[in-house]
């Protein structure tokens, strides 16, 4: 398995933390942890069954952390869906 997909939730994800980069840290430093999460994206879907699983909080799903964010996902028969893309302080308010 090496392909992935976003979901339409994690592209807003991606959206809004990268506009609350550019407001905090300035273009450049936004654009570069932007892009960092598609090399992760990458990484989660060539070796998706060693993050780890998070089946307390949501069935089938499993979690990998990113700087202060921590990308869910699930694993389909095709691919990995990458569901949603959520800082800490976010948690229970999204899953």
């Amino acid at each position: 398995m090496a392909s992935y997909k976003l979901s339409q939730v994690a592209k807003e994800d991606l959206i809004r933390i990268h506009h609350y980069g550019i407001e905090k840290f300035g273009q450049v430093q936004a654009d570069f942890y932007f892009n960092t999460f598609f090399g992760y994206f990458e990484i989660i879907a060539k070796q998706a069954f060693s993050f780890e699983s998070i089946e307390f909080m949501r069935k089938g799903y499993r979690r990998r952390i990113c700087g202060s964010e921590s990308i869910y996902f699930r694993i389909t028969d095709n691919c990995v869906e990458i569901m949603a893309i959520i800082g800490r302080q976010d948690i229970d308010d999204r899953l």
